[in-house]
């Protein structure tokens, strides 16, 4: 009987015993999209209206010195026959050469375009990663990748923090924003 009582209690004890779990603690993994944060926070709103207002102006300038063009061609076309050849070819060097001068405008335009664009997006991601790290340390997350450069092809909707950093990214913006308010009516007041 002895032997049966702890046979049954050993068994007991080793089934009863396997139920505690020596694992690893459970890791916190989050999902941001960093795009959306920049598409939809009102900083990058703001830096997206900033780009196209700046691309607008280029643009203009760009279509007047076409139309300029346009009108040196059509004036050399129409006046080519009772022009000499030497006045000729003067023309249509000095076309040439407005042609590479808006050439290379354009492409100075495009370099100055992407510098902002590159500036703009760095000033976000930036304040972005800082929110990211506070969540993060807040939260106890113990990983957060950006949902397009992490590669990541699938996440549920709970892992996402995407929402919940634009929402902190806003404030953080709105706070800058009443600053700025003030600093500038302090330096018109002076």
């Amino acid at each position: 009987m002895n032997t049966r009582i702890l046979l049954v209690s050993l068994i007991l004890c080793f089934f009863g015993l396997s139920g505690i779990g020596y694992g690893a603690e459970v890791q916190k993994i989050g999902v941001v999209d960093l795009q959306e944060i920049i598409d939809k926070s009102n900083a990058g709103k703001r830096s997206s209206v900033e780009i196209k207002s700046q691309g607008k102006k280029m643009e203009e300038i760009l279509k007047k010195k076409g139309t300029e063009i346009e009108e040196l061609r059509k004036a050399l076309d129409q006046k080519a026959l009772v022009m000499s050849d030497e006045a000729r070819k003067a023309k249509e060097q000095d076309l040439r050469l407005k042609i590479n001068d808006i050439k290379s405008l354009q492409g100075r335009y495009q370099d100055i375009l992407r510098e902002l664009n590159i500036n703009l997006s760095r000033e976000i991601t930036k304040d972005v990663f800082e929110i990211v790290k506070r969540i993060g340390k807040q939260a106890g997350y113990t990983l957060i990748i950006d949902r397009r450069v992490g590669g990541v092809l699938y996440a549920p909707n709970a892992i996402d923090i995407t929402d919940k950093v634009i929402e902190e990214y806003n404030a953080m913006d709105r706070k800058r924003g009443k600053k700025k308010g003030a600093s500038t009516k302090s330096k018109k007041k002076k």
